[in-house]
């Protein structure tokens, strides 16, 4: 019934689940996000154009710095911003919005419109559930039409998501399995998960 945080517990939410807090969220299933950010970094190939997701799993790849240089970052994530800022020859662009702080990322229209003038070559996508028959889900109808913008921008979809993401569920809609060309995830995938990613043709990587 709960989840074991360092310092406490948080309730593990059973049917429909909610965002919970950013710093919660950060300390939970650590070392699976740091392989799976580990790996996802090297799918960045020089002179690529890259959408980096607001999420405690995405911003894991910022921990790993690559040599694919130069690169084009595009981010809503405030942290994924301020970790590549800085970095050579990569140039950060920030979407500009609305700042959410459960998140820690900005949202709204203006997100939306600012990536309908872009074409990359990969985004990388956080989630806070997946389903075996909807795909992505979430529980904010905002955070959902940001991503659904990221990835119509994107020729590439890479999903970055630890295992415990497939035993959550939300009730809107964000993207099909269609719409994912990669999965990045952990060695504790439930296998019905796995079943359902390999049914539909994506790329499935166990780290």
């Amino acid at each position: 019934m709960l989840i074991r945080d360092r310092g406490g517990a948080v309730f593990n939410h059973q049917g429909v689940s909610r965002l919970i807090a950013f710093e919660q969220r950060t300390r939970l299933y650590q070392e699976e996000k740091r392989r799976i950010g580990q790996v996802a970094a090297q799918f960045v190939e020089s002179g690529d154009m890259i959408i980096l997701d607001a999420g405690t799993t995405v911003v894991e790849m910022t921990r790993y710095r690559t040599h694919a240089t130069p690169l084009t970052v595009v981010t809503n994530a405030l942290n994924v911003a301020a970790e590549m800022a800085g970095q050579p020859d990569t140039q950060v662009l920030l979407l500009g919005g609305t700042v959410n702080d459960a998140t820690f990322s900005t949202l709204g229209p203006m997100v939306e419109q600012g990536l309908g003038d872009l074409v990359v070559q990969k985004v990388f996508l956080g989630a806070q559930s997946v389903e075996n028959e909807a795909g992505v889900t979430d529980t904010s109808m905002e955070i959902a039409q940001v991503k659904r913008a990221m990835v119509r921008t994107a020729r590439r979809v890479i999903l970055l998501a630890d295992s415990s993401k497939w035993r959550r569920t939300g009730f809107i809609k964000v993207v099909p399995y269609q719409a994912i060309h990669t999965v990045v995830t952990d060695t504790n995938l439930p296998d019905a998960a796995r079943r359902a990613i390999e049914r539909h043709g994506i790329e499935l990587v166990l780290v």
